[in-house]
């Protein structure tokens, strides 16, 4: 029989990506009937990261994460492959870092601890929408949740980013429900990178949203809603059967 960690509905635990807080799900309609945890990122390190998301609840549970949030989800299987009853990543790349992302993550720190914050918000502002056009709106509403964050935070998400490593082999070890989202028109995680994670997971299924730049649940909250519901019940699914082995 289950024990007490593992009866009732799978939790959600969410995890955002750099400079985003839990307003970055505003618009996403979670299952009913689940708790939703949502963990900050907040330490310069991912395995860190991992540790605060394995933290947040007990016994099993279902890891959505964006870009960053979807990495430290990687170093989660990594850690605690058991504790995964579900995944959905999005807007994400699972490689180890590039030459050009430490340089680019360098010069963002530099600026935030020269007391220039708003400038590197800036400086990341047009990769999070389609094909690097934000809205006015869109934008007004990243440097709101961006402020938000803060400087402090925004320095241990870049520290960490330069901690994280391939996932390729622990993707391929993946056995959970898995969903991969990717928005079409998205030039920081590309189309590309989300192939090589769906390719990567047993069974994962992937889904490439039209339209959509890096910020997913912002720019298509009606589809991460239907992906997760979906992901939901097959997790949910898949423990009911293997309980009763």
């Amino acid at each position: 029989m289950p024990n007490e960690d593992t009866a009732g509905p799978l939790p959600l635990v969410v995890v955002p990506g750099m400079l985003c807080n839990a307003d970055l799900w505003s618009e996403v309609a979670f299952p009913g009937g689940h708790d939703v945890h949502h963990v900050a990122l907040r330490r310069p390190d991912v395995g860190a990261l991992a540790e605060d998301v394995l933290a947040a609840v007990k016994g099993p549970f279902v890891l959505v994460g964006l870009s960053l949030g979807a990495i430290v989800g990687f170093e989660v299987l990594r850690r605690a492959p058991g504790r995964v009853a579900g995944l959905c990543v999005m807007a994400t790349n699972a490689a180890a870092p590039r030459p050009e992302q430490y340089t680019a993550w360098q010069e963002l720190d530099e600026l935030i601890s020269a007391g220039r914050f708003p400038d590197a918000v800036e400086r990341t502002l047009p990769d999070m929408f389609p094909d690097r056009s934000p809205t006015p709106e869109g934008a007004r509403r990243y440097r709101e949740m961006a402020r938000s964050v803060g400087a402090d935070a925004a320095r241990a998400q870049l520290a960490a980013q330069a901690t994280r490593s391939d996932a390729a082999e622990v993707l391929r070890a993946t056995r959970c429900p898995s969903v991969v989202l990717g928005g079409a028109r998205d030039t920081l995680c590309p189309p590309a990178f989300h192939r090589r994670v769906a390719d990567a997971v047993p069974g994962a299924r992937l889904t490439l949203l039209p339209d959509a730049g890096h910020l997913l649940p912002w720019q298509q909250p009606g589809a991460v809603t239907a992906a997760l519901r979906d992901l939901v019940a097959a997790a949910s699914v898949a423990g009911a059967s293997a309980t009763s082995l």
